[in-house]
């Protein structure tokens, strides 16, 4: 499996015969130098973990241009075929979808999910989410993307059901765990795990710079630590 990081928590996947991304957040996001329109080429599909505007980013756009279907919670979906979105497949906490080479889990996460309407108004948009996601080919890896998120002690059932061997974990603080937090679930609730791949960090001036804090977090585990250059494919 390829695997490329935009920054944030923005992520492509490629295998088999689809081309997935997590939280498209491009435009507005400082960490992406690349190119929207060659990035997203011939993107499949879109998971979507929450609400959010950086999260749910350049989601509409994407799937408007390459017709790639957007999986995500019932609320999301609703919200965004009312703006035009025509390919979706709604879903919620706990359920699992077959989207073909793959199928998506969501789980639960500790976190808001919500968008501004036309009218300047806040619209809830269903619970936050984290993403597993399971390739039918069981040469390829498991992924627990964690969505925006504390650390809780049920990620310990996560493991223990879908094994996942790449962990994305957000480090940022002020609206996700911080360091600490984001390796001790780390440590004690996915010792399975093989690559873990920080984000959420360095987008903006509030959230954490850099991933140092959470390698020296890591200590002894950090060998599994995959720190990402933006835009750069990865093989894992």
């Amino acid at each position: 499996m390829e695997l490329t990081w935009f920054g944030h928590s923005a992520f492509r996947l490629r295998f088999a015969d689809v081309n997935v991304l997590i939280d498209p957040f491009l435009t507005g996001n400082g960490t992406f130098q690349g190119d929207i329109a060659a990035d997203t080429a011939g993107t499949t599909h879109i998971l979507l973990t929450h609400g959010h505007s950086d999260h749910v980013g350049d989601t509409l756009g994407i799937a408007e241009r390459t017709g790639a279907k957007v999986v995500t919670n019932f609320e999301i979906c609703m919200y965004l075929g009312k703006r035009g979105l025509k390919a979706f497949d709604p879903m919620n906490t706990g359920g699992a979808t077959d989207q073909g080479a793959f199928t998506v889990t969501l789980t639960q996460a500790l976190h808001s999910s919500a968008a501004m309407d036309e009218n300047g108004v806040q619209q809830d948009l269903g619970l936050p989410n984290g993403l597993v996601v399971t390739p039918k080919d069981a040469a390829e890896p498991t992924i627990y993307h964690m969505g925006d998120t504390d650390i809780f002690s049920d990620m310990a059932l996560i493991a223990e059901l879908h094994e996942p061997k790449v962990v994305m974990v957000p480090i940022g603080d002020r609206f996700t765990m911080g360091a600490r937090s984001a390796a001790l679930a780390v440590t004690r609730f996915l010792p399975g795990a093989s690559t873990v791949i920080p984000c959420h960090y360095a987008t903006f001036p509030m959230l954490a710079p850099n991933a140092d804090a959470f390698l020296a977090a890591m200590g002894e585990n950090a060998g599994c630590v995959t720190v990402a250059v933006p835009g750069v494919p990865f093989t894992v």
